[in-house]
């Protein structure tokens, strides 16, 4: 099978022959292939690489001809079809009835022939069929000779694509579970069902005693080893150690097992370790272990750490905070969805964030909600601009993504977060410089270890999510869109410093103004978790295109109806109260892989 998931372009036609069906062939071939060229120059996968489309190699004009497209596309691992056309079709004879893809359709909005009133005659035998697609149908009518794809076209073919390509990413990969229940946190206790049933992943569970079997083995390569330690002494500066001048009692000191001048050594290890089991390296092949260089076939992952792990051992904050950035000593590399305290809810978040966009995701507590009364009280200032309603304190145990900086510049300068590949050399040091990394608070990690610490310096738009389940529901997702604040320097201070001061933080302000959002209290009040994880950019539409098609139902969002694009079918369950839609025809449909 190939490797790289691909988008199908089905060209379909008026079957009828002796001049209407040979009248259209150009034009709907064309259509075809403009499409193939917005999706290919606008949409990539995880490591960068674009997307690929197949556009079948004839127009269909009934099932015969379908037949041969849907072989076409068997061998070709399409996992989701768009149908284009300029003109009616035969609805159920034309249509992808491949049960295995997710499908749109693309009505061409025109007179003459028009393509609008296939895709109704389509969108009508889905639902009727109880299958999903998505209508993609253009505002304002076009001439037959336009060949064009208008604006809000481009936008929903393009949101479609994004969301089909992410789900045939995930198919069959593996979530790696490092370790068991982290400090009673339920979203660290997996529950491997919601990845099998609603993203079709694999789970697999590894012990944390299989890191320190490779340390004591040596199972790593020893010459990355060497130049990750002579990064980390050129690039990872140390902040202040918070441990300085206590008292601890025995409890604590002699729990320290790795001395403090090894920490570095021991972390470094660890990230290299870890890495390989997730995504394997050939280089463990050449020094004898082949089994442990195919790595687990991993695209998420994460690690308890507390307490069982920190208690006695160095931290994970260096590797989570490393394998969620768009870099590391080896320079520019994919972002990896990896959880803190192996929150598996916050790790598929992540997982999502990564997929739609290729850049860093941010785990976070969400920590506090800080009211303007509240910072004034304290600080004796007033917050001011996007912050002035109140923010959350977006704050985690030194493991966030060194991208959250927003060190990264834009063309015009500005600071920004980058897709991987767009990371420049420059990008990298700016971020490593406005990192520095605080040793671990002995009363919360015993083991020490070292944690990343930075605060994110740019008002940047982006979006907060989390998926949570509900006995009885399921899966459920929470989007926030909103933007980072740059406060004060003294208000930051004071506020930062009372929680830990050796952390990481973004100050975060959601756009008010939707049900649920009334204000920044009410969103802090319906948090589904003490988690969430941020992106970059406002990508709440996407995100809820990518749950319709797992049908996971979206329960908190701050997304303009404008901006909701879900399969057709939806709308028979309602046009008034959406979320209530969602709902139940997520709960109707049932899972995307359920047996």
């Amino acid at each position: 099978m190939n490797k790289y998931p691909k988008i199908g372009i089905r060209p379909t036609i008026d079957g009828r022959q002796g001049g209407v069906r040979e009248a259209l062939e150009v034009q709907t071939m064309n259509m075809a292939n403009k499409a193939k060229e917005l999706i290919e120059a606008n949409v990539k996968y995880m490591d960068g690489t674009p997307v690929q489309c197949v556009v079948a190699s004839r127009t269909i004009g009934g099932q015969a001809d379908a037949s041969i497209v849907y072989d076409e596309f068997s061998s070709e691992n399409v996992v989701a079809t768009l149908t284009v056309t300029p003109c009616w079709c035969y609805g159920t004879e034309t249509m992808d009835m491949n049960t295995q893809t997710i499908k749109a359709v693309w009505g061409f909005n025109g007179t003459e022939r028009p393509g609008a009133v296939y895709l109704a005659a389509a969108m009508s035998a889905y639902a009727q069929k109880g299958m999903t697609a998505f209508k993609i149908y253009g505002h304002d009518v076009q001439d037959s000779d336009d060949d064009s794809i208008p604006q809000d076209v481009q936008d929903k073919i393009l949101t479609f694509v994004k969301g089909a390509i992410a789900v045939g990413q995930m198919r069959l990969k593996t979530y790696v579970n490092l370790g068991s229940s982290s400090m009673g946190i339920a979203g660290s206790q997996i529950n491997a069902a919601f990845f099998e049933e609603y993203l079709g992943m694999i789970v697999e569970f590894v012990d944390m005693t299989e890191i320190l079997r490779r340390m004591k083995l040596e199972i790593y390569d020893k010459a990355e080893y060497e130049k990750a330690m002579n990064w980390v002494k050129e690039y990872c500066k140390e902040g202040i150690d918070i441990n300085k001048g206590k008292e601890f009692p025995e409890i604590i000191t002699k729990s320290k097992v790795i001395e403090a001048d090894k920490d570095w050594d021991f972390i470094v290890k660890q990230a290299l370790i870890i890495r390989d089991i997730l995504f394997g390296n050939e280089k463990l092949k050449e020094i004898g272990w082949e089994e442990e260089a195919r790595g687990r076939n991993a695209i998420a992952g994460g690690f308890q750490g507390q307490r069982q792990w920190t208690d006695w051992l160095p931290n994970g904050d260096f590797t989570e905070a490393i394998l969620a950035s768009t870099f590391d000593w080896n320079g520019i590399k994919q972002p990896s969805a990896f959880a803190t305290e192996n929150d598996t809810l916050n790790g598929a978040s992540m997982l999502f964030e990564v997929l739609l966009t290729n850049k860093a995701a941010i785990f976070s507590d969400v920590r506090t909600y800080w009211s303007p009364e509240s910072v004034e009280r304290v600080t004796g200032k007033k917050l001011t601009g996007k912050a002035s309603n109140g923010i959350l304190h977006l704050i985690n145990s030194g493991a966030s993504a060194l991208d959250g900086t927003a060190a990264a510049r834009d063309e015009q300068g500005q600071r920004t977060m980058k897709e991987f590949w767009n990371m420049t050399e420059e990008d990298i040091k700016a971020c490593l410089a406005e990192t520095d990394w605080c040793r671990a608070n002995y009363e919360y990690f015993r083991g020490g270890g070292f944690s990343s610490h930075f605060k994110t310096n740019a008002e940047l738009p982006v979006t907060l999510i989390r998926l949570n389940i509900v006995e009885g529901v399921g899966p459920t997702l929470q989007i926030a869109e909103g933007y980072t604040c740059v406060l004060d320097e003294e208000v930051h201070k004071i506020l930062d410093e009372r929680t830990d001061k050796t952390w990481p933080t973004t100050w975060f302000a959601p756009i008010l103004g939707a049900p649920g959002f009334e204000s920044v209290y009410d969103v802090m009040n319906h948090w589904g978790s003490n988690h969430g994880a941020s992106v970059h950019g406002h990508i709440g539409h996407e995100l809820i295109t990518l749950a319709s098609m797992l049908r996971i139902p979206v329960t908190l969002h701050n997304i303009s109806s404008d901006r909701i694009f879900r399969p057709s079918i939806f709308d028979g369950f309602g046009t008034k109260d959406l979320e209530a839609v969602d709902f139940e025809a997520c709960r109707t449909l049932g899972a995307l892989y359920k047996k």
